[in-house]
């Protein structure tokens, strides 16, 4: 007889409020990044997380054109303000953190950490002009005074290196744009004409994330932040004229890790019946008796994560088998496990793994989404205690119960 026990992976649910908030008197703004991984039966090899930051800013107002081009935003509500007037020929140098950053990010409850890369690929914002643009440039439309008002043209076009990423919006005083930043260089728009004075009212970013393979990381939150610096030769920047009312962003960053570990045994799979290949009627109409006494049985197993295994004999003095008793009679029975394709033990298949009683056997490592895939314990009584078993007018029924724990805090 064999009783199972099951400990299944308990996920953590985080629900994250975006956040955007601005410290005044420490002169430093903070945004929230999420991102998930739950596996996926459908994609089982896609071990990647999901960003789960809410779209603000640009891709808010046009979430059409950010899904042509593969892009989202969120915006930091910092305001950048010209220092002076802004006289002809003077520039605005547009530059944001284009390269590569790393950061650390730390398992709250394991303290396990991780590399995240970061960078930006977007830049966006609308400026806001102390005049109607028409009036500065003495055109007659709106559209017209913000095209002339720039050596460049109207900023729905960004200036080399940064690209175009999707239309532009205006109203007398003001033009909202967002460029893509493939190289961390300035892009600049040069003014024609006298402007007393300029601000970019917020700051839209677009991001992309390097992330460690999910699969080796425990179940959880980890977090970590990256600081960077505005205003004039920093690591965002509107040119030199530009000050921002906040000078120090943090990206706070929150990858939610949640696991999946689940074992279930077939309908009557917690009762497990040892006997020779073919059955008992052979021994007992010949004789003879058999090689094997054994059962293999199978059950289905979804991991995503590595894991544990440990083996608990009803017998607290057993080492590498358990024992079955009954009618005055013991016998030992080993137990070996193996798993599907797709789980390893350092590097290796599993197959015929022998367990041990009261000692975890780790780690059990996924190389992708195992979804409810086939294993098999295989329960059998050693070669040489047959022979003392089946001994001529012994006739009993042993038993024992063994417990296979399954855990994912490796």
């Amino acid at each position: 007889m064999q009783r199972w026990n099951q400990i299944m992976q308990k996920c953590l649910w985080f629900l994250g409020l975006l956040a955007a908030l601005s410290a005044p008197s420490a002169q430093a703004a903070s945004q929230e990044i999420q991102a998930l991984f739950q596996p996926d039966p459908a994609q089982p090899n896609k071990n990647v997380f999901i960003n789960k930051t809410p779209n603000t800013g640009y891709c808010a107002l046009y979430p059409a054109q950010c899904t042509d081009n593969g892009m989202f935003s969120i915006q930091i509500p910092v305001r950048f303000n010209s220092q002076r007037a802004m006289n002809p020929g003077e520039v605005l140098q547009l530059r944001a953190p284009a390269n590569w950053r790393k950061l650390t990010v730390t398992n709250a409850q394991t303290l396990e950490t991780e590399t995240v890369e970061v960078r930006i690929i977007g830049l966006g914002s609308q400026y806001v002009l102390s005049h109607p643009a028409a009036e500065l440039t003495g055109e007659t439309s709106a559209l017209k005074g913000h095209e002339q008002l720039w050596r460049e043209g109207l900023w729905v076009n960004a200036s080399p290196p940064c690209q175009y990423s999707g239309v532009g919006s205006y109203t007398a005083d003001r033009f909202r744009f967002f460029w893509k930043t493939p190289q961390e260089e300035s892009c600049t728009k040069t003014t024609q004409f006298h402007i007393p004075s300029i601000s970019f009212d917020t700051m839209d970013i677009a991001y992309e994330l390097r992330t460690p393979n999910p699969l080796g990381m425990s179940t959880g939150l980890y977090t970590g932040s990256l600081t960077y610096t505005l205003g004039p030769q920093r690591d965002f920047t509107f040119g030199p004229l530009m000050f921002a009312d906040d000078n120090v962003l943090t990206l706070d960053f929150v990858l939610d890790v949640q696991h999946t570990l689940k074992v279930d045994v077939p309908p009557g799979g917690n009762k497990v019946s040892l006997e020779p290949e073919g059955g008992w009627q052979q021994w007992i109409d010949g004789g003879r008796k058999p090689d094997r006494i054994f059962r293999e049985q199978i059950f289905y197993i979804s991991a995503s994560s590595r894991f544990k295994v440990m083996m608990v004999c009803d017998d607290s003095n057993a080492r590498d088998h358990c024992r079955m008793y009954g009618g005055g009679n013991v016998t030992k029975v080993t137990t070996d496990m193996t798993l599907p394709a797709g789980i390893t033990s350092n590097g290796n298949p599993v197959s015929r793994f022998r367990l041990l009683h009261n000692v975890w056997s780790e780690p059990f490592q996924p190389s992708q989404y195992v979804d409810r895939q086939v294993g098999t314990l295989l329960f059998e009584i050693p070669r040489e205690s047959i022979e003392q078993l089946l001994q001529p007018g012994t006739s009993a029924s042993l038993s024992t119960a063994i417990t296979i724990i399954w855990d994912s805090e490796v």
